[in-house]
This record gives C-alpha cells, structure tokens and sequence, in this order.
C-alpha cells in the first residue's frame, strides 16, 4: 500500500497552461480590449482578486487584458498629489506618507512585480488563467522614463535627458517630477530597452505591449522594436499616441481615437454636432490607412481620475456614446468599473476601489461585448466592415455597417430633445430589446439620447 501511494504521488502531473491561438489579425476583428487597473480593481489590490473574474470577462467580449504597470514604483519623488501643484509623498507628516502609493508608471525596474499586486507566480496565474479563457495579456510599457529609483541612474547616467549642468532632468514641458527622462540618442538604453520588453515575451509569455506616450519616443526606436519583438511571437501592439506613422510598417496595431474621444465628450454636451462627427470621420480617413485601427473609448484611467466620470463629461448620454464606441470602426475598449456603474473618480496616488455589483452597464456591456464577437457587421481590425452614413432627420445619426452578408443599422438621437426618425423599409431585430419589427416609412420616436442597433 505504501508503495501505490508513492506511486501515486509521482504520477501526479502539474496542469499545464493552455496553449492559447497566436493573436491574429481575425482575432483583431471582433476583439473588446478591458483595461485592469490592479490596484484599484479590489479592496485587496492584488492580482490574485483580478484573476478569479477573469472568466467573467469573456461574458463581456473581452479577448484583451491590457494591465496598467505591474512593476515596481520608485521611492524616491513619489507622488502623493497630481496637478500643476502637485507635492510628493516626503512633504507630508512620516504617519502619512505610507497611503501615498505613487504613479504606476515610476518604474524602478522593468523586469520586476510590484509587491503592492502580488507576486511574479501571481502574475503568471493571471496569465495562465487568462489564456485558459482564450483571452490575451499585454502589458502596459513606459518606455519615455523612469522613476528616480532605477538602477540605470546610478550605472549608466548618459541613459538619460541632462541639462547643461549635468543634471538628470524630468520629461520636458511636463509636471511628471516623479520621473526622468530617457535620453534615446543612447543606443545601449535602447538595447536594454527592447531586452526587457523581450523577457516578458519570452519568459512570462505575455502577448504584447501597451505603450505608454508612444508618440514621445522616436519612430526609429519603434522601428527598431517591435520588428524584434514580432520575431519572439505574433503580438498586439497598442500605442498611446494618434500619431498615423506609428501605425505603418507593421509596427503597432492600434492606435487611440483621441479625436473621437474628445468629440464624444463634446457631443454630450451639445459642445459639437453631427457636422463635426462627419468632420472627425473625414480626416481619420485622410489621415489613417485603410487597415488602422484605432481605440474607441467613453473612459479610462486617466479620463476618469483626472477629467471625470462618464456621468460627470457626458451625463444622460453616456449610454448611446458607449454604444457609438462598439459600433464605430475601430476596437471598443472597457476600463475597470465602467462595468461595474462606476461613479466616482479613482484616486490614482492612493487606494481606492472599484463597486463590483452587476448592473445596467454589465448588462448593456454584456450585449454589445456578444455582438462585436460575433457579428461581421461589426468588425473593426484591418479588414473591417464597410461604413456608409445614411440621410436623416437634424440631430440624428444613421449609419449602415455590412459584411458577409451581415448588416447592421444604428440610429442616434443626439440630443437632449426627442426626434421623429424614418428608418428605412425592411425587416428588423431591435437587438437590444430583443423585439421584432418592420419599418414601412413611419416614423419612430426616439427619446433624448436615445438609439438602437438594428439587425436587418
């Protein structure tokens, strides 16, 4: 018996993570990106509370994880406030000074976990568990700094931006105080740069790279890069910059909407019109390929710590603009708690925590996050459904998305007064009511803010 039970015991086998499908341009197509924002997403901040509502994310649409910094953060000039006037965590009373945790992208060492999240097993059972639900992780890059803690400011001072007397400076025309600045006129930073950025590919399989101020970093450093990188293994590649240079040669995959960002938040509060949604649309063609992508986005950490909540910059709109993002060419993307009905704004220096009860937005998210999956119609990668705007009546919004045989209408009343709408003739699923109908030239009424996605 003692000899079965040894037996036994050796042939246990660890369970081996699931070999996920290499991203791909199809996977593009359908894809809702969630931004995890660790520290805030739970009381406990850690990676093991994010990991165990992974699966849950797949009800969502999610097929990217986009987790904000995961490395450790610099002592030295932490941050306690933000702003014009912003102090570090040393100018307040020694009591204090432990709840300023400091900004996530002050890192002091790239190849590194912030202990504040976990541990690096943590992080790769985050990753297993997430591939295990056929959902990719990238990581949030800060490739223009550092915090003041990094080694390299001790090894290697010419790594970085100096001033005439020598001395390591912040990020130019900016108040990021807490961080300095790389100087990419050094080839060895950048060498160490892209060995750093291969590690987490090729040690902890991550699945791409969310950069932060990409557009502040020369192209050449990109161009440099990423084709290194894309040798490890098929990566997405998302640029926090507008830049359309950034997105040529196969370097990154995507890009931020902020035009359009910042015209819905104008929209919302009848700042702007449909003339200048017809305007915004008319130079992303002008100024984009046929196959970018851009980010289509309501909030994300920096617009709701900084600028407000949905509620606070687009009030009763905040719906029908979360529905325009699914909906518009382009990848939708979900910041921790919108799902949740977040209403305040998340300290971004200290703990805080996002509500985690389902209701209205889970639910909506729920149904555009199904449909951008799994309708053609909606496809918003490098070969994207086709997009043709339709006549209607001042204030309303119609367009017509098809592929495969798939088409989609949606409608749009953007303003804060009801509207008569003639939809055009044919047989339709009002898909978020679930409800059957057919337009034969009457008019629809459709409240302020108010739209629907219509199934032909």
């Amino acid at each position: 018996m003692a000899c079965k039970k040894e037996n036994t015991e050796k042939i246990e086998a660890k369970e081996e993570a699931k070999v996920i499908a290499p991203m791909s341009n199809d996977i593009m197509e359908s894809a809702v990106i969630y931004e995890a924002n660790i520290r805030q997403y739970s009381p406990e901040g850690t990676f093991a509370e994010f990991t165990k509502d992974i699966p849950e994310l797949r009800e969502l649409g999610v097929k990217v994880i986009w987790l904000m910094p995961v490395f450790p953060i610099s002592e030295t000039k932490r941050k306690a406030t933000g702003g014009a006037d912003s102090k570090f965590a040393s100018e307040f009373p020694e009591e204090e000074q432990v709840k300023y945790l400091g900004s996530y992208y002050a890192v002091t060492d790239f190849t590194k976990i912030n202990p504040e999240f976990g541990t690096i097993e943590d992080f790769r059972d985050l990753v297993k568990t997430a591939h295990d639900n056929d959902i990719y992780v990238i990581l949030d890059w800060v490739p223009n700094h550092t915090g003041w803690d990094h080694k390299w400011l001790k090894t290697n001072p010419e790594y970085y931006t100096q001033n005439d007397k020598g001395e390591v400076i912040h990020p130019k025309d900016t108040d990021w105080t807490d961080v300095a600045d790389l100087n990419y006129d050094n080839q060895d930073m950048r060498k160490e740069m892209i060995a750093d950025m291969s590690y987490w590919v090729t040690e902890e399989g991550v699945d791409g790279f969310r950069c932060d101020v990409a557009g502040s970093v020369p192209t050449d450093f990109w161009q440099q890069a990423v084709p290194e990188l894309r040798k490890l293994k098929d990566l997405f590649m998302l640029a926090e910059a507008w830049e359309p240079e950034l997105l040529k040669g196969n370097l990154f995959d995507m890009a931020y909407a902020w035009d359009g960002h910042h015209l819905m938040n104008a929209l919302a509060k009848s700042e702007k019109t449909l003339q200048d949604y017809d305007a915004y649309l008319e130079k992303v063609s002008n100024d984009y390929e046929a196959d970018d992508i851009l980010m289509n986005f309501v909030t994300n950490h920096d617009e709701n710590s900084w600028n407000g909540t949905i509620k606070e910059r687009m009030g009763n709109a905040g719906e029908l603009m979360t529905a325009l993002s699914f909906t518009m060419r382009g990848m939708p993307l979900i910041y921790s708690g919108q799902e949740y009905d977040l209403d305040h704004r998340l300290k971004f220096f200290e703990k805080d925590s996002i509500p985690h009860t389902k209701q209205k937005s889970w639910e909506l998210l729920k149904k555009l996050g199904t449909l951008k999956n799994s309708n053609p119609a909606l496809n918003g990668g490098k070969n994207p459904a086709s997009y043709k705007q339709l006549d209607s009546e001042e204030n309303v919004l119609m367009f017509e998305r098809s592929k495969d045989g798939n088409t989609i209408l949606f409608v749009g009343n953007f303003s804060a007064e009801s509207n008569k709408v003639s939809i055009p003739n044919g047989k339709y699923l009002d898909y978020i009511s679930d409800e059957k109908m057919e337009a034969k030239g009457d008019a629809i009424n459709l409240e302020a803010w108010a739209y629907k996605i219509l199934i032909k």
